[in-house]
């Protein structure tokens, strides 16, 4: 089974798209994405959540891996795979 991977997201924004493709193209079949410009309210919930104003924000289950850069330098790592396979 592999993690759920949760992303807070805009429509105009390039690292949303880039990470969106980088977690396809490991094998992430299915995003939950959360619009945060159409819901105000999920903005709020992010910025608690994360203590970060910025998008996209990214969980795998229920670690938060952080924005585009996090996400691209943890798969550098080689530390993606294993969290989404957990």
């Amino acid at each position: 089974m592999a993690s759920k991977v949760t992303m807070y997201t805009t429509q105009v924004c390039p690292y949303c798209v880039r990470a969106k493709q980088l977690l396809k193209a490991r094998g992430v079949a299915e995003i939950d994405e959360i619009r945060i410009d159409l819901d105000p309210v999920q903005r709020e919930a992010m910025m608690a959540r994360t203590g970060r104003r910025t998008v996209p924000q990214i969980y795998v289950g229920d670690t938060h891996v952080g924005g585009c850069d996090d996400l691209v330098a943890l798969d550098q790592r080689g530390g993606l795979m294993p969290l989404l396979q957990a």
